[in-house]
């Protein structure tokens, strides 16, 4: 069997509250915003209609954050892939809401996506923010931040091209870290972990957390070289 046949999967599908107004969004919207996963490569500059950077947002929850960054620069083009539908549907109703043409979408495993669909050094950026951090030791094989991974995504990545994850685990965190020093062809831009880039705004979420003292790690590397494979 293939690698994306056999990987163990980083989510799983959880039935949560799919409101009308993102079902509107998903069932009107997702043939003009998404594309359809295919075992075959993509052209980005074509789906957007320009050249442009392209960011990879990963996981993007109901779309607030993804959302934010893409307003603020309109001269970048974000596509986003998640598997939760009332995520997709939220998305879909916030790119209508506030216009946005340069944000698209795949509803499908991110591995699978990364392997198929996009070609290598085909990427500007890549965005992860709060991945399911697994906290039980038995389901850390699950955590999305695995070297393999991470070779993976970095092949994608242009040269200089960077990745940036943020997470409120500090044991995933320090986790992440390691991983991602370890991959030869990235760098860290900071010592450690990087103060939080002005780019990614603060969800509801997080300034919750951070009331109740809770805190936040962001890692921000960059591809420095050709990667053997």
């Amino acid at each position: 069997m293939s690698e994306t046949n056999t990987h163990i999967r980083s989510f799983v599908l959880r039935q949560g509250r799919f409101s009308n107004a993102q079902r509107r969004a998903f069932e009107t919207l997702l043939p003009q915003y998404g594309i359809e996963f295919t075992p075959t490569r993509i052209d980005l500059n074509t789906i957007f209609g320009r050249p442009a950077p392209k960011i990879l947002e990963i996981g993007f929850g109901m779309g607030e954050t993804t959302t934010a960054i893409a307003l603020q620069h309109p001269e970048i083009d974000y596509l986003g892939v998640e598997v939760h539908t009332p995520g997709v549907g939220g998305l879909l109703k916030l790119i209508e809401q506030n216009h946005l043409g340069n944000v698209r979408i795949i509803q499908h495993d991110a591995l699978e996506v990364l392997h198929h669909m996009i070609g290598p050094c085909s990427l500007d950026g890549i965005h992860i923010y709060f991945p399911d951090p697994w906290p039980k030791k038995k389901h850390h094989k699950r955590r999305l931040l695995q070297p393999p991974f991470v070779h993976l995504i970095t092949q994608k990545l242009k040269p200089r091209g960077y990745l940036h994850c943020a997470t409120d685990w500090h044991a995933y965190a320090e986790q992440m870290l390691e991983v991602l020093q370890g991959e030869t062809a990235l760098k860290n831009t900071a010592k450690d972990f990087a103060p939080r880039p002005a780019f990614r705004p603060l969800t509801k979420f997080e300034q919750r957390g951070i009331k109740l003292g809770h805190g936040v790690w962001d890692l921000m590397f960059e591809r420095t070289q050709e990667i053997l494979t």
